[in-house]
């Protein structure tokens, strides 16, 4: 493996790290998108049965809306670390 790594030119070999950093980014979002489902859910679903009320509808609209604020914070520190590979 070591040697076909070597066998690469350093543009296939910047390639290859660009696309591991990618997928490792996504990987990040993905999970950050499922621990805010979990989050908002735990934090503003209550006992009212099958059905989100209006305070809790409120509530997860909030907490989505901080959480892909948070998002977007996150992506863009991501996308400055990639872009100084």
């Amino acid at each position: 493996m070591d040697k076909a790594i070597n066998d690469l030119t350093p543009e296939q070999r910047q390639a290859i790290m660009m696309r591991a950093q990618q997928e490792a980014n996504q990987q990040v979002m993905q999970e950050m998108l499922e621990k805010m489902v979990a989050s908002c859910f735990n934090k503003c679903a209550g006992t009212s049965g099958d059905r989100l009320d209006t305070r809790e509808q409120s509530c997860m609209a909030n907490c989505q809306d901080r959480y892909f604020d948070v998002r977007e914070q996150v992506q863009l520190a991501l996308q400055k670390r990639q872009d100084s590979l």
